[in-house]
């Protein structure tokens, strides 16, 4: 059994756990993924089986989108919801600086949210968080920071072709973000919180994107485990070559 299939990662699997359930449920050995989403994350994880995984780099290095949300007045070490607090904001914070709270949003409001977004559109500089898989001198950063160490890291470019307000409710911001691979949306989060004054982090990340794939062709684990059960794996698996050009 060889191909993709494109799965709707729940919230709190790592990307390794999804794969491992595959292989458990199918029996095939070669099993692996194209872009790897954090635990806290959920949605769009292309999984590919067979001789399909020779083929995960041509998939890679594609636009990714998400819908984000960030929580105001909160900084984690983690920069999301995984991490502890490191700073609160002070009481009367968002009644003081008019910080608007609907659902929906009414036209002309939040503009200055939007402002600020503006200035994240295009290329940007971004700094791998310490708690990020990337190695710096053959470390992840992330073993680095449960020790309490702190290093330097080297500024990347990355790409945002789309960052679009969608609501604002209390502290809490929902945002969609089209971008290039490698970019950091806890750190986008966290660059707008302290651009807002009040700093952030991410509180919820779904991916809905990553080319040439949709969330709308995803399909959670337990539809997944009942099609194992009945024998019909293979109609939801997509051939490898259907999106490889030459």
């Amino acid at each position: 059994m060889n191909g993709i299939i494109i799965i709707d990662k729940p919230q709190g699997w790592t990307s390794f756990d999804v794969c491992n359930k595959i292989r458990h449920l199918t029996g095939i050995r070669k099993v692996g993924h194209s872009g790897t989403l954090d635990p806290m994350a959920t949605g769009l994880l292309p999984v590919f089986l067979g001789s399909a995984t020779k083929s995960v780099q041509h998939f890679i290095s594609g636009e990714k989108g998400y819908i984000a949300e960030m929580t105001l007045g909160i900084r984690t070490d983690t920069l999301d919801a995984t991490g502890k607090a490191i700073t609160q904001p002070s009481p009367g914070y968002f009644q003081v600086n008019k910080l608007p709270s609907m659902r929906p949003l009414p036209k002309g409001e939040g503009l200055k949210v939007k402002e600020i977004f503006k200035k994240y559109v295009g290329k940007i500089k971004q700094k791998p968080p310490m708690f990020s898989a990337k190695k710096v001198n053959g470390k992840r950063l992330y073993k680095l920071a449960r020790k309490g160490e702190v290093v330097e890291r080297e500024e990347r470019e990355v790409e945002i072709y789309k960052l679009e307000l969608l609501e604002i409710k209390d502290d809490k911001i929902e945002f969609e973000v089209l971008c290039s691979k490698g970019t950091y949306i806890r750190v986008l989060a966290a660059d707008i919180g302290d651009d807002l004054g009040c700093g952030a982090h991410l509180s919820a990340l779904q991916r809905i994107y990553s080319h040439p794939f949709h969330i709308s062709q995803a399909f959670d684990i337990k539809t997944i485990e009942n099609l194992v059960k009945i024998g019909r794996l293979d109609t939801v698996i997509l051939p490898v070559e259907e999106f490889i050009t030459t």
